[in-house]
């Protein structure tokens, strides 16, 4: 037998009103695009750490696609599949992140020469097809991690923000259980 909830809750959450007025003004104040006054992120730092995130994901797209690439062997199409299928996950994740950079009035930084130093991976020039496995493996537990802490950072200050590098952790873990299960692990 489910009990009725209290005559207070019931009273306290029917009190509740939006101040439309005050949501309408702060809502013609265009400037800032997506980011209302009720962002409580601190959006520079967000920014920036977006912009490393945006780093190790095109670094990643650069270390998946020369694995596809550049390995050989009889029976390896399956794993080049896999290598070009994460590849192109990790740039849809650029994407995100780049438009999330705009959204917050910053500018998603693609600058070729800082991309390796910003990035939180690294790069592999492995030839034997394990070690591209390894060397994804590693660097997919390094994004995961760092995604971990950006996510545990934000906090609930920028929910969409927030959201979104979830969703990329999320298939990251699933990157790292794919090269995990290549190695047999």
């Amino acid at each position: 037998m489910t009990k009725n909830p209290p005559k207070t809750d019931v009273k306290k959450k029917a009190d509740f009103h939006l101040d439309k007025e005050a949501i309408r003004a702060a809502a013609k104040k265009i400037d800032d695009g997506a980011v209302t006054e009720g962002y409580r992120g601190n959006r520079e730092e967000v920014v920036a750490m977006l912009n490393d995130a945006l780093a190790t994901e095109l670094l990643c797209v650069m270390r998946y696609k020369r694995h596809y690439y550049t390995a050989k062997g009889l029976e390896i199409e399956s794993i080049k599949g896999e290598f070009l299928q994460h590849a192109q996950e990790e740039q849809s994740h650029a994407d995100q992140i780049a438009e999330r950079i705009v959204q917050l009035n910053g500018e998603p930084d693609f600058n070729p020469k800082t991309i390796a130093e910003r990035s939180h991976a690294q790069y592999d020039e492995s030839s034997d097809i394990k070690d591209m496995i390894r060397a994804n493996l590693v660097e997919e537990r390094v994004a995961i991690e760092a995604y971990r802490q950006m996510i545990e950072r934000i906090g609930d200050d920028d929910p969409t923000t927030k959201h979104m590098l979830i969703q990329i952790m999320a298939q990251e873990e699933e990157h790292a259980d794919d090269m995990s299960d290549l190695l047999g692990l």
